[in-house]
């Protein structure tokens, strides 16, 4: 059973409060997902110039991915999820110019995506920007993927490194045994993930972005301003007090100009989804789903 190490419903919460002012503080989020946008055009080259039924902007925020596809396919259907329900009404109010200029709004539905309100084979297109960073069973959360999507449908997914907040993480292990940067996985362990979920042709690649921020409550505060805050099950239940913060503040790396360092890894994969019946592994083999209707059952005869 995969260990939980995340509060989900703090995630929830932290991605809520942030929901107005995301937009403006998360500038390595968008340009990451404007990178991972890039690769949109790899569907129509695999699939002969034919659009898309159904696209799916999973933990979409405030729904630019969703846009981009919109302006891209503009008669396509396409959702917006999240499990966030604040995020999903900022996502609203962004897009009310392009409602009125284009008399149809994309749905948006409150969804975890370990658990997806969707059908069976039918996401031709599902693109994913920096959500499964907070997922614990990433096999789990590409079974579910997989599940959705048609065969030979497109899955474009990003997330986070395991360089990324190097030198916070750091910073705080200098000063007590309580985690306060969440883990991250290496690209190596996200592309098993999806070949073991039988994804197929997966194409990975990585950035390194470095901000600079003048001081240490500025780091924790654009956190913060992200909703990029402690999430993990084992953090300190109590507040971390006023000395505990200045030694991590005196512990963190420095330029020679005074600033910090914050560094994000961004992790992108591509991967298009098999044909039906492509076995699923995990570390000991091959999972096997028999439905029940396919098992015998052998009746004792009445006396």
């Amino acid at each position: 059973m995969t260990q939980t190490i995340f509060d989900s419903r703090q995630v929830r919460r932290a991605f809520g409060r942030a929901a107005q002012g995301y937009a403006q503080a998360s500038a390595v989020q968008q340009e990451i997902e404007s990178r991972l946008l890039e690769s949109l055009e790899h569907y129509l080259v695999r699939h002969n110039e034919a659009k898309p039924q159904l696209l799916v902007d999973l933990a979409c925020g405030p729904a630019r991915a969703a846009h981009a596809m919109r302006e891209r396919w503009p008669d396509s259907q396409i959702l917006a999820l999240d499990a966030a329900l604040p995020m999903l009404h900022a996502a609203h109010d962004n897009t009310r110019k392009q409602w009125l200029r284009r008399r149809r709004e994309i749905p948006r539905i409150a969804a975890d995506l370990r658990a997806l309100p969707l059908a069976d084979g039918i996401v031709d297109l599902l693109f994913c920007n920096l959500a499964l960073q907070w997922v614990e069973d990433l096999p789990a959360a590409f079974a579910e993927f997989r599940r959705v999507m048609r065969p030979g449908g497109l899955l474009l997914v990003s997330t986070f490194g395991s360089e990324t907040l190097a030198e916070l993480r750091e910073a705080f292990a200098s000063v007590d045994d309580y985690p306060h940067v969440s883990p991250f996985t290496t690209i190596a362990a996200f592309g098993d993930a999806l070949i073991n979920a039988g994804f197929r042709e997966p194409v990975l690649d990585r950035d390194v972005f470095i901000e600079h921020k003048p001081d240490f409550n500025t780091v924790l505060r654009s956190l913060k301003a992200m909703g990029a805050t402690n999430a993990l099950q084992q953090r300190r239940s109590t507040l971390s007090g006023r000395q505990r913060f200045a030694a991590a503040a005196a512990a963190h790396p420095k330029n020679p100009d005074g600033s910090l360092p914050m560094r994000w890894e961004a992790i992108y994969a591509q991967a298009w989804a098999p044909q039906a019946g492509t076995p699923i592994r995990d570390a000991h083999g091959e999972i096997v789903h028999i439905p029940v209707s396919r098992i015998p059952i052998r009746r004792k005869n009445s006396p």
